[in-house]
């Protein structure tokens, strides 16, 4: 069995069940601009690319232009890196997955197309504890999942290579970034995409518990 040396993690939907925060978070800045808000579970289908993508989809299909788009967007992750109560959780056994990963030594980082500084608020907010080797969101210059740069980028800061990492997320976007940068495509049945679009797009394996990854990593 193959012996990987390091884990990269989507955050919406893998590490932390963050739907009501950015429903609430995008529906103030619709409501804000007088456009109507979208229902919670349509966002799980528009999360996983990027605050401007999630504007454009929830804003209503005839008020979708780039001006809306962009003023929506810019308020929504101004509402987000601004955010000091959080509704998110992480996931059930998240917490003891990371702790025990970082004592077996391995790399662990996190990639996201969230805002860097929503990003980096949010995990300091909810995993204190974790010293992760890299997180990364949105930033100027770096192009979104599913282009694989940014994975580069994380894998050179942390001395690994695609073939010593297991990337896991919860969507179609992480299953293909994975793919596309030469790591391992994980998927997790408990987030916001359904098991049968992680299946369309590649997951060479789907878990149900945060556990299961030990099977994968040959150590449990």
């Amino acid at each position: 069995m193959k012996k990987y040396r390091c884990v990269i993690f989507d955050c919406d939907g893998t590490l932390v069940d963050t739907l009501e925060d950015i429903a609430g978070a995008t529906n103030a800045a619709l409501t804000a601009h007088g456009f109507p808000p979208a229902p919670l579970e349509k966002y799980r289908d528009m999360v996983g690319w990027g605050v401007f993508r999630l504007a454009e989809l929830a804003l209503p299909e005839n008020a979708r232009t780039e001006e809306n788009i962009k003023t929506v967007g810019d308020y929504t992750a101004k509402l987000m890196a601004e955010q000091e109560e959080y509704r998110s959780k992480p996931y059930p056994g998240i917490p003891q997955l990371l702790a025990e990963l970082k004592t077996a030594k391995y790399a662990v980082g996190v990639l996201s197309n969230k805002n860097q500084d929503a990003l980096s608020l949010l995990m300091q907010k909810l995993f204190p504890q974790t010293a992760f080797d890299a997180v990364y969101g949105l930033r100027p210059g770096i192009a979104p999942k599913p282009d694989p740069s940014a994975v580069w980028e994380m894998l050179t800061l942390m001395d690994r290579l695609p073939g010593d990492t297991v990337f896991i997320g919860d969507s179609e976007i992480d299953m293909e970034t994975a793919r596309g940068s030469g790591c391992y495509p994980l998927g997790v049945s408990w987030g916001f995409r359904p098991r049968s679009v992680l299946e369309e797009s590649g997951a060479a394996r789907i878990i149900d518990t945060p556990q299961e990854i030990w099977e994968i990593l040959g150590r449990k």
